[in-house]
């Protein structure tokens, strides 16, 4: 078997480092072709000790001259790159035929539709590529053949549960609705008013995954389930209503197909992302990924109506779809800046959907037919918020 070489765009995130843990139980079927961070340098060193990409590419100068030292002070053959032009390059080069597309936030977005338009086999665990450049990026891969595989839990259940030909013709392959499952994070319980008042401290302690600061937050206020509606859209060309969310704090169904016959069909297992990763990684076959078994024998699964006036985030991921044009990446943006400021002890949790909603009414709905304007929609959807912030933390 001839080995996939890979290339891991946010190689020292949660994702990344779960990649490589997958990768590690496979010698042989996978070659590390590069990695890339943005500034934890030690950790990119050990990897680099440990899996000797050819190339390791830092976001900022300084860390890629920190991790030079390092590699070279160890003897390690592996070139340090730096920047965003770096990223495209080791995402597009020949030798490289699979992806994974794991960096968080708009940053990602250029590298990996530069993989798709080069006709890469893409992993796709990065959301804002779909959120902020859905049809763009669909056309890419449309038009390349690039093979484009879900890592989200709840996309790659989906994936699975679906036929293996479906090609977005919902009415050929008799499907009638995706169902998006929630675990509701951690304020699922909580009132209004508590979740006001939230602490960063509170929002990132998901009760069932582990995950990153930003997307812990983004489960926190249900926004992750937004963002997972607008990717699930274009993944399966799904319209709005053709897509269901559902709370199911048990995290063990991780979404579920409904057919024309009444059938339901879900994708069950551990909360463990090196299931989707593994799946991914292995298509069409599985490989072991090193979870843990599932065991249903006592216990309860649950299912639950989201809360939209306690989580207003998630209707505005469905109104951004009805709104089209920029309206996605608006949000996206919008998003980004409130959760930070939140992150940083700036602003109150409230702030993050009123944050949003304001920079919505103000842009969302323009012009989204190049990434020059998706850029745009970004830029000032950004300096929308951030004037927004700047007076709710005055």
């Amino acid at each position: 078997m001839t080995a996939r070489v890979l290339t891991v765009l946010g190689a020292t995130g949660t994702i990344g480092v779960n990649t490589l843990d997958v990768v590690a139980r496979h010698p042989g079927r996978f070659e590390i072709f590069a990695l890339t961070g943005a500034t934890q340098v030690e950790r990119m060193f050990e990897q680099c000790r440990s899996h000797r990409p050819r190339y390791a590419v830092m976001s900022q100068a300084d860390s890629a001259a920190a991790l030079r030292q390092r590699v070279r002070d160890a003897g390690l053959a592996v070139m340090v790159l730096e920047g965003e032009r770096a990223l495209t390059e080791v995402s597009t080069a020949p030798e490289v035929d699979t992806v994974m597309a794991a960096i968080v936030g708009a940053a990602g977005l250029p590298a990996t539709l530069a993989a798709a338009q080069a006709g890469k086999r893409i992993l796709l665990a990065n959301k804002e590529t779909l959120v902020v450049s859905g049809q763009l990026f669909m056309d890419a891969v449309a038009r390349s053949g690039s093979v484009l595989l879900p890592i989200d839990s709840e996309h790659n259940a989906i994936f699975q549960a679906l036929p293996r030909d479906f090609n977005g013709d919902f009415q050929q392959a008799g499907v009638k609705s995706l169902w998006l499952t929630a675990s509701g994070g951690p304020f699922r319980q909580l009132s209004a008013e508590e979740i006001a008042r939230a602490t960063p401290a509170q929002a990132i302690a998901h009760p069932n995954w582990v995950m990153g600061k930003k997307i812990s937050v983004d489960s926190a206020s249900l926004m992750n389930k937004g963002l997972e509606v607008i990717e699930a859209r274009w993944l399966f060309n799904a319209r709005p209503e053709q897509i269901r969310v559902m709370v199911h704090p048990q995290s063990i169904i991780h979404s579920m197909v409904e057919y024309a016959d009444g059938s339901v069909i879900a994708q069950l297992g551990t909360p463990d992302m090196r299931t989707p990763i593994a799946y991914a990684l292995g298509f069409p076959e599985r490989i072991e990924a090193g979870v843990s078994g599932l065991d249903l024998m006592g216990r309860q699964l649950s299912f639950e109506e989201p809360d939209h006036v306690r989580f207003p985030c998630l209707g505005m991921a469905f109104e951004a779809l009805r709104r089209g044009g920029n309206a996605s990446a608006v949000l996206n943006a919008a998003n980004e800046v409130a959760v930070a400021r939140f992150l940083d002890g700036a602003v109150p949790f409230s702030a993050i959907p009123d944050s949003i909603a304001h920079t919505m009414d103000a842009l969302a709905g323009g012009a989204a037919d190049t990434l020059d304007d998706l850029f745009e929609a970004d830029r000032r959807a950004r300096e929308t918020a951030e004037a927004y912030m700047a007076r709710v933390g005055a």
